[in-house]
């Protein structure tokens, strides 16, 4: 494995730890907040962030403002996602619906496959199909009659969209980055998210109380604007730059796993060890898309 893919690996495997915590904590507050007031202010404060970061390193290039339209297409994706992501969290568990983010990579890669004609080898569809089975398992709470009847959650069934709007963004970096870095392109798509999300939301935004929202909503805003936004979204465009669509992606059959983790550490039981055996189908998946 050469130097460049490592770090690719790297940056993903800490992008499936932080994107954990945004689900663990977001199914504590979402029905506190409207999801568009919510990443509306996440968005700004990750841009801000990421935008500091950027003017000391010498500010945005001349070159990175040509056809700003690139930022815009790849924020209506992801703001879509995260909108309807907390939607969907008012309904359903953290663990069903992290589940449900692992279908990603099935999705990502029929999109890869589309943009950028980056082909798919039988093994790697195979650990697609298990990561799928696996995820499937968890989502119908390991019940095999209720998976016959497709008898799935609303809150499930809401996030799946956001999940399809997903799947679109990391090829989509890889065709639109004209040499960016990541820093500079995640600034862009923040901003361009932030802006989309205040206008769409604002009557979410004004209608909102600010001062009056629980403390696990600020603590929710908090995290997912540094770490589920600011230091996912550069971790994702780096790794996107690095490694095929479909390894990048592969790190999201994590995401149920570290969830099960987050959701012990903030004082959560542990699910069944039926719902476990489809995690572990889904790390399965992980280990053989990650194989050379």
């Amino acid at each position: 494995m050469t130097q460049t893919a490592r770090m690719g690996h790297l940056a993903m495997l800490l992008f499936s730890v932080l994107v954990a915590g945004s689900f663990a904590l977001g199914v504590l507050a979402a029905n506190d907040i409207s999801p568009m007031a919510l990443n509306a202010v996440r968005f700004w404060i990750a841009a801000a962030i990421i935008g500091a970061i950027v003017v000391a390193r010498g500010g945005v290039p001349r070159a990175a403002l040509a056809a700003p339209w690139r930022y815009l297409v790849l924020a209506t994706v992801f703001t879509l996602y995260f909108v309807l992501m907390f939607e969907g969290l008012k309904t359903a568990p953290s663990v069903s619906v992290a589940a449900v983010f692992t279908l990603t990579p099935l999705l990502t890669a029929a999109v890869g496959w589309l943009l950028l004609r980056q082909g798919v080898t039988p093994r790697i569809a195979f650990a697609l199909t298990i990561g799928a089975l696996g995820a499937l398992w968890v989502i119908f709470r390991a019940d095999l009659q209720a998976m016959l009847r497709f008898d799935v959650g609303r809150g499930e069934l809401i996030y799946f969209v956001g999940c399809i709007s997903h799947s679109f963004y990391t090829p989509l970096v890889r065709k639109l980055n004209r040499g960016e870095s990541a820093l500079v392109f995640t600034f862009g798509t923040l901003v361009a998210g932030a802006a989309l999300l205040t206008v769409l939301g604002w009557f979410d935004i004004m209608s909102t109380p600010w001062l009056m929202l629980p403390s696990i909503v600020w603590v929710t805003i908090l995290y997912t604007a540094i770490f589920a936004s600011a230091a996912t979204f550069t971790l994702l465009q780096f790794a996107a730059l690095r490694l095929p669509s479909s390894k990048v992606m592969a790190y999201t059959y994590l995401t149920p796993a570290w969830v099960i983790l987050w959701n012990v550490g903030l004082g959560a039981a542990l699910p069944p060890l039926t719902v476990g055996f489809g995690v572990a189908m889904t790390i399965v998946a992980l280990v053989l898309l990650l194989r050379d």
